[in-house]
């Protein structure tokens, strides 16, 4: 049996489903290649980590598609000053490339076992600079602190607006919103103290956070 080489696959994903996907931020790029994806994956699913779809993780969760995550990461433009809020720790792989870019990352997830998980991967790629926190945080996260990068990696029915409240002054936030069969992905950046940008990147579909706001209902 020949064993997969998985810097080869990881580049292959790079040139193959990523640039093609109109990704080509060279510090996206290099994060995406820097970052073993395939230490992020349950084992028995490790020479899937480089394929074009969702792949399933603990806690009846999954991991989002490669290039999803690659858009996020061109989207909010990490700076190495930055200090990021990550809702959803899930396989920890976000995590990572959010932390390789950053100077600090607070990751919150709702599964005490994801969580646990992610953090002993993290600390095997010698991070230093996260902090995880379990918690229900679909609704929003209430530790009174800003940050210049938010990212929810999955999607809400509807953006709660303490998340928007917790940018900083330009700081970028990344959220799916919607519900089946309509999502969009947007960018919100904090123009001042009471006003918002709003940039539409592209439509897609990926599960909702739990417990996520649910979007008023239309009445006739």
């Amino acid at each position: 049996m020949i064993e997969m080489n998985f810097e080869t696959a990881r580049h292959n994903m790079i040139e193959q489903q990523i640039k093609p996907w109109n990704v080509i931020d060279p510090v996206a790029l290099e994060a995406l290649e820097a970052i073993p994806r395939e230490d992020y994956v349950i084992s028995a699913m490790k020479e899937s980590a480089f394929t074009d779809f969702e792949l399933p993780i603990d806690c009846n969760q999954v991991m989002l598609a490669p290039k999803i995550e690659a858009k996020i990461l061109q989207a909010v433009q990490v700076q190495k000053t930055d200090k990021v809020l990550e809702i959803g720790t899930g396989s920890g792989y976000m995590t990572a490339l959010l932390a390789h870019l950053a100077d600090t990352v607070c990751s919150v997830e709702i599964h005490n076992k994801l969580s646990q998980q992610a953090e002993q991967k993290l600390q095997n790629e010698e991070f230093n600079n996260v902090t995880f926190v379990i918690d229900d945080a679909a609704q929003g996260f209430a530790d009174n602190e800003t940050y210049d990068v938010i990212v929810l990696t999955g999607s809400v029915p509807q953006l709660p607006e303490s998340f928007k409240q917790s940018l900083t002054g330009g700081g970028r936030l990344f959220a799916v919103i919607g519900s089946a069969p309509i999502m969009k992905a947007v960018l919100i950046t904090r123009i001042s103290a009471d006003q918002f940008s709003y940039e539409d990147l592209f439509e897609t579909r990926v599960p909702a956070l739990e417990n996520a706001a649910q979007a008023d209902a239309f009445i006739l």
